[in-house]
């Protein structure tokens, strides 16, 4: 497993959300087939009020020449190497000609090819803000180097030397677009698995340490976790999954859920060496008593996890199976190597049991057993007001997700963000695609002031950039075929359109601006069209009302009988992909809770108790729910993430109580409060002991560059101490409070029993009992009667 662990490699393309069948994946691959990659720009931009005074401008076109020359760079398009299109009456064709040549040696004329450029509408908005003085570089990048290791090496070259150029010139460099943000994410990714994971080692050795005193207790358990991490990263390699933001949490996520294995083994071998002073007989207990267990609490947890596998998002699914499959791994690892280890090793020493006796940890069970005992009405009053709270703030709750929503607001990539939507109304893909029915209809005088309509009722929206479709580019020609007077920028007629066609036509291969780029726009039999926009970052919510808007807009300009028109693109995938994670998701939630449901009635067979123990874990969710309410957190598929994991994990602690209240029912004649006492007493030292690692180990997550992964982190823990509570002050008091309820017959008799106690028989200790024939009886009684 060390061996696949090591071929195991990063994702370099875009976790899509949406499954294959669905109607906007169709669409969006349509889409890419006809027109090709359309997330494939990275974009630079500046804000230079001087941007044509000569030094200025010099040291712009340095930059051009420089980042076309990088390997992997296929285009570059900004205001220095922009073309313009002149009319050529004698061989009827458009020469495509650059405005500013490679020399420019006055300010003069600079401010005269300026003014010429300012004169092309065609740029404005796409190449620059006239208003701002914000001028934009579009870089195209090579999709299979994007799609490679080479792409980090490409996007940072191209980063390092506009970072030069900022440097020389002290201009204010921003950068966006897919490529750029998705690359510089994954390398954040990378460093965030070393980060989280060593955190959450570092934790773990310090909590064992600090719990049990013994190097011993804190080598081998983190031995065994980093197996299981191993053998999480082989289990990748084999099934040919790549490291993702969602996969590369695994390793640290083990790390914090397989440690409370050992946690619970090793407090139960020192209880039962304490007890007895047998190192064997306490390692066969470990396994018989709190075996079972311990399976059913990882297959709890296992189950939070494995129910992201029906969302049939692939990002989700291959999280939920590599977790699942290796929490149910470490169980074996631990339930196998924690007693073969310590049955080698030496007996633990006074010192290393002497935390079962933590003042401070039974100062705080004894309050528990206070507080259950003697204020059980305090108890559930108060979780009453928690659940009508919860309540109340559930129905606060938004749902919003944006395309850069785990990127805090402080953090460079957002500021960029901001900046091109300030500038050129952002750059996240839209596209329309616009199908005529029958070839040579798109190139149609119809099919112009359609999309002329189009675009102007677009223009209203202020979320979306200026388009650019075949129509501009025509527009553009026409423009030129008037020598570029910039009055005849508009659709041309149907005599004006034949004349700039056949102009056209005998441009073909000129450039790759202007009218060579024809063939970006349409498709080759003429048929079908787009238009390519740029739009903000504008969240789900938003943009769910902006596709209904968008739609409207196209069915009443276009003929449904004549045109097909699909609105497509990364942002509508992305927002479509969000909202269907986000449903899927709380059906996940619904199966974790019935799964878990199902478990817990094969462990105690007993539909009362079920739903009992559900009320602690389910309480936490509501808080936590209610919490994203009144924080204003946005339901999205980070912050749903929490509520399976963390049910998972919850659960765990009222598997351990009940089992043990169960055993302790048979050995104090059914006397339920003196063994919720004891139950409290000895399974709430470990339940402690492993909500300070889980809480912790979750906690670190805070720290994380992407909101959604501090956002999970934070959840988690939060809704972890609302559940240690729960369990440890409601539950119990529940049992005393509905003793007569919900302790009956059916859990002292369960379909699978937990906890097997053979009897405990000591050999010393065994002694005849006497038995009296009917002949002693009778003797007996005559002496009795004289």
């Amino acid at each position: 497993m060390a061996f696949q662990a090591k071929q195991v490699e990063m994702s370099y393309e875009y976790s899509q959300l949406l499954p294959k069948k669905d109607s906007a994946y169709v669409d969006y691959q349509r889409f890419r087939d006809l027109f090709g990659e359309e997330g494939n720009l990275i974009v630079v931009g500046v804000e230079d009020p001087d941007f044509f005074k000569i030094s200025h401008f010099r040291d712009w076109q340095d930059l051009n020449r420089d980042l076309k020359a990088i390997d992997g760079v296929d285009d570059i398009i900004s205001a220095s190497s922009a073309y313009n299109l002149e009319k050529d009456t004698k061989d009827k064709k458009f020469v495509v000609s650059p405005i500013f040549p490679k020399e420019i040696t006055s300010q003069v004329e600079l401010d005269s090819l300026a003014q010429n450029f300012h004169s092309l509408p065609f740029y404005k908005g796409l190449l620059y803000n006239p208003k701002t003085g914000a001028y934009i570089l579009g870089i195209t990048v090579n999709k299979d180097k994007m799609h490679s290791k080479a792409r980090e090496q490409l996007v940072l070259a191209i980063k390092e030397r506009c970072d030069q150029f900022s440097e020389k010139t002290g201009l204010v460099t921003h950068y966006s677009g897919l490529p750029y943000i998705r690359v510089i994410n994954s390398i954040r990714i990378k460093k965030e698995i070393y980060l989280f994971s060593a955190l959450a080692m570092g934790l773990c050795i310090i909590t064992l340490f600090l719990f049990f005193r013994s190097f011993k207790a804190v080598l081998f358990p983190v031995v065994i976790v980093l197996t299981g991490v191993i053998w999480a990263m082989g289990t990748m390699s084999l099934l040919g999954y790549k490291i993702t933001l969602l996969t590369g949490m695994i390793p640290s996520l083990l790390i914090v859920i397989g440690i409370p294995n050992s946690i619970y083994m090793l407090n139960k071998y020192h209880y039962e060496f304490r007890s007895h002073g047998n190192k064997i007989k306490s390692l066969q207990r470990v396994i018989i008593k709190i075996g079972n267990a311990t399976f059913l609490t990882n297959l709890t947890t296992a189950s939070g996890f494995a129910t992201f596998i029906i969302t049939n998002s692939d990002i989700l699914r291959q999280f939920g199976l590599v977790a699942s499959l290796n929490i149910m791994g470490l169980f074996l690892l631990s339930i196998l190597m924690i007693p073969t280890i310590f049955s080698f090793l030496a007996p633990p020493k006074e010192r290393h049991i002497q935390h079962l006796d933590n003042k401070t940890i039974r100062r705080i069970i004894d309050k528990l057993v206070e507080v259950t005992y003697h204020h059980i009405k305090w108890v559930y009053a108060s979780a009453f007001v928690v659940l009508l709270l919860g309540i109340y703030g559930i129905t606060m709750i938004k749902s919003s997700g944006y395309m850069v929503d785990d990127i805090p607001e402080s953090d460079v990539i957002y500021q960029d963000l901001k900046f091109f939507e300030n500038h050129i109304d952002g750059i996240m893909p839209l596209e329309i695609i616009i199908d005529s029915k029958k070839p040579n209809g798109a190139m149609s005088l119809q099919t112009f002031k359609l999309v002329d309509r189009l675009e102007k009722r677009l223009e209203e929206y202020p979320e979306l950039s200026s388009s650019l479709s075949l129509l501009n580019i025509l527009k553009f020609a026409k423009q030129a075929f008037y020598n570029g007077n910039e009055k005849y920028y508009s659709v041309p007629g149907n005599q004006e359109k034949n004349f700039i066609m056949a102009y056209a036509k005998n441009s073909a291969g000129e450039g790759n601006q202007g009218i060579g780029a024809l063939h970006s726009f349409i498709d080759s039999t003429q048929q079908i069209t787009r238009v390519s926009i740029r739009m903000k970052d504008v969240g789900t919510k938003r943009m769910e009302h902006l596709y209904n808007d968008f739609q409207m807009e196209v069915d009443s300009i276009f003929p449904a009988d004549s045109y097909k028109v699909t609105v497509t693109g990364s942002s509508i995938t992305f927002f479509k992909g969000t909202k269907y994670l986000v449903e899927n998701l709380f059906s996940s939630l619904a199966l974790a809770v019935f799964l878990i449901s199902a478990f817990m009635a094969v462990m105690f067979y007993s539909w009362r108790m079920v739903v009992m123990s559900l009320l602690p874990n389910i309480l936490p969710l509501i808080f936590t729910a209610a919490i994203m309410g009144f924080t204003g957190i946005p339901i999205k598929a980070s912050t749903i993430l929490v509520f399976s994991i963390a049910f998972g994990i919850s659960v765990d602690n009222t598997i351990h109580f009940l089992a043990k209240y169960r055993q302790e029912l048979s050995l104090t004649g059914w006397d339920i409060q003196k063994s919720v006492r004891i139950a409290l007493s000895e399974t709430g030292v470990s339940m402690m002991y492993t909500f300070v690692v889980l809480f912790f180990g979750f906690g670190v997550y805070s720290i994380s560059q992407f909101g959604g992964t501090a956002a999970l982190g934070v959840l988690v823990s939060l809704t972890l101490l609302v559940a240690i509570t729960s369990n440890l002050i409601l539950l119990p008091s529940l049992l005393i409070g509905l003793e007569r309820l919900t302790t009956t017959r059916s859990f002292r008799e369960p379909m699978l029993q937990i906890y097997n106690e053979e009897e405990d028989i000591e050999l010393e200790e065994l002694e005849i009992e006497h038995h009296d024939s009917e002949e002693e009886k009778g003797e007996e009684e005559n002496k009795t009667q004289n």
